[in-house]
């Protein structure tokens, strides 16, 4: 684990996200100033309802990214259905098109990469729940830029297979379980006060 005050936080998760991501995102206050970046494997071709539902469940103002949007604190970004989520060097988001990344669009490991670049130990990086292996190069590339590198408990996880795969590419990742990583949040996140 990094001493380096939190600057962000990039949570990735795929089947079972919406259960995974709100049991962190609920236990947050609304006065956690980290920004959250989420990026959830999502259909393509439909709007998603993730805004809506993780707002009505979360404290913090949850909205879909947009591109060139400066980062606020206090605020989880979703990247939108069928656009990668990327955070530029100068800490804005930026979507992209460009091809999926393990089938997905948008793609975990586009946002951890990104994300590392532009926090290096500043990032916290947390795969989630998922049935691919997203998210395992994006965590090992947070990790070599000093930041913190967390799975959840595959044991916990309603499909571990990206948890197992994160934890393989990366052993320095902790494993936790849900409510340990919001109390891992929470606590690095009021240090940062």
């Amino acid at each position: 684990m990094s001493d380096t005050p939190i600057e962000a936080i990039a949570i990735g998760a795929s089947s079972g996200a919406v259960e995974a991501v709100s049991a962190i995102l609920t236990r947050l206050p609304n006065d956690f100033t980290v920004p959250i970046f989420v990026v959830v494997h999502v259909p393509p071709d439909r709007p998603s309802a993730l805004v809506e539902v993780f707002q009505a469940k979360c404290p913090l103002n949850v909205s879909e990214a947009e591109d060139k949007e400066p980062i606020e604190s206090s605020h989880v970004y979703l990247a939108p259905p069928d656009y990668h989520l990327m955070i530029e060097s100068d800490k804005r988001l930026s979507l992209s098109s460009e091809e999926p990344v393990h089938y997905s669009r948008p793609a975990i490991d586009v946002l951890f990469e990104t994300a590392a670049d532009a926090y290096g130990p500043g990032l916290v990086g947390i795969v989630l729940t998922g049935a691919n292996s997203d998210g395992a190069d994006g965590l090992r590339r947070i990790a070599d830029c000093g930041g913190t590198p967390i799975v959840q408990s595959p044991e916990e996880a309603v499909s571990p297979y990206m948890p197992t795969a994160a934890k393989e590419a990366c052993p320095a990742a902790s494993t936790m379980r849900l409510d340990q990583i919001a109390e891992y949040l929470l606590n690095q996140g009021q240090a940062n006060d």
